[in-house]
């Protein structure tokens, strides 16, 4: 089996923009990870404390813990080329 990502998103309560982050990453994963991925959900009005260990400075936050490097992507994760090059998912294509 390919490495398994584990993923966390960091949101703060339903906000328009964190449920689709949710929605966005949830498509991304399935199209490309079908069952390499894991996803954590975080919502840092319920547990504020969880944002220090990661760093967490805006909402919504994705970070992929594994594989390593780590990596962060701020906002809502439309921008598909960002997040699956921001994933490792895809390497960057240089036109």
């Amino acid at each position: 089996m390919g490495k398994a990502y584990e993923l966390r998103l960091y949101v703060a309560g339903k906000t328009n923009k964190s449920v689709v982050a949710l929605e966005n990453l949830k498509k991304f994963c399935e199209e490309h990870l079908k069952g390499k991925y894991s996803i954590e959900v975080i919502d840092l009005l319920e547990k504020p404390q969880l944002a220090e260990g990661d760093q967490i400075f805006a909402i919504p936050t994705l970070v992929k813990k594994v594989p390593e490097p780590v990596r962060k992507i701020i906002g809502d994760l439309s921008n598909e080329e960002k997040v699956l090059v921001g994933l490792d998912i895809r390497t960057k294509i240089n036109n």
